[in-house]
């Protein structure tokens, strides 16, 4: 997904700037079209028989695994699922509260045009960023496998906080700018893998998708708020400063339920189960 998005980046850019943005967008739908096509021809339906919780041994993940499958409308009723739905709406929307206003920071503290390692510091930035934010996705999905969901998201959540305000007080720095961004992005793409792991971890992998599904909306929180909100609190106290410590408080707050009421929650339900 990095690759993927790092790639069009490049080739958006290049093409808007040679065929203008109708062609562009054009162009790159037949692609991803095709590539999307083509990747379906190596998906098969799993066998019968299959099953995830098969796929380790159960010593080998530190993290508990229901041992029955929740239909959605089960998953519905259960408050884990609305505190996972919570923290999920926080960090994706702390997340876009600073990855939709990348380029603003950048031009407001003026380092989006200074050179690092030969190429102006906001597109080194958005590249790099591009690549930890995929990287995160398999990394921490591992590192939640030995030591447990909560404590992962914990303490992802709070380095995403700490990169936060580290980022703000070195954001008039290009080469500091350029790798705090991309931690920032390092500590926030998580959210793709750790919530779903830990949804399906409670309710089972018969009805992952579906679930999942419903747990994404949070995302469109999110969306609909985080690049809004931050540009209302920056309109409204004429800096920036207000947005960096919500962000903050937001990672801060998600990672305290994590090890506080999502480990209990969940604790119970395993233990009911």
């Amino acid at each position: 997904m990095s690759i993927e998005k790092t790639i069009g980046r490049i080739g958006t850019f290049v093409a808007t700037e040679t065929n203008g943005k109708k062609h562009t967008l054009v162009v790159w739908g037949v692609i991803q079209a095709v590539i999307g096509v083509a990747a379906a021809q190596w998906l098969r339906l799993p066998p019968p028989d299959y099953s995830v919780r098969n796929l380790a041994p159960a010593a080998a993940i530190a993290t508990a695994q229901s041992k029955r499958d929740y239909s959605p409308r089960e998953m519905l009723q259960n408050p884990i699922f609305y505190l996972l739905f919570v923290m999920m709406s926080l960090m994706s929307t702390s997340g876009l509260m600073v990855t939709s206003n990348v380029g603003p920071f950048a031009k407001e503290f003026g380092v989006a045009d200074v050179l690092v390692l030969g190429m102006a510091a906001l597109p080194l930035s958005l590249t790099l960023s591009r690549f930890t934010n995929g990287l995160t996705r398999p990394f921490f999905g591992w590192v939640s496998d030995q030591i447990g969901r909560e404590t992962t998201m914990a303490l992802a959540f709070s380095l995403e906080a700490v990169a936060i305000l580290i980022l703000f007080m070195f954001i008039d720095r290009p080469a500091l700018f350029v790798i705090l961004t991309g931690l920032v992005f390092f500590g926030w793409g998580e959210i793709f893998s750790l919530f779903p792991s830990t949804l399906t971890d409670t309710f089972g992998p018969k009805f992952a998708a579906t679930n999942y599904g419903f747990l994404y909306i949070a995302q469109g929180i999110g969306s609909i708020f985080g690049g809004p909100v931050a540009a209302l609190l920056k309109q409204a106290t004429g800096s920036w400063t207000t947005v960096f410590i919500v962000v903050a408080a937001l990672d801060i707050l998600t990672a305290v339920l994590a090890i506080t009421a999502l480990r209990s929650l969940r604790r119970k339900h395993f233990a009911a189960a």
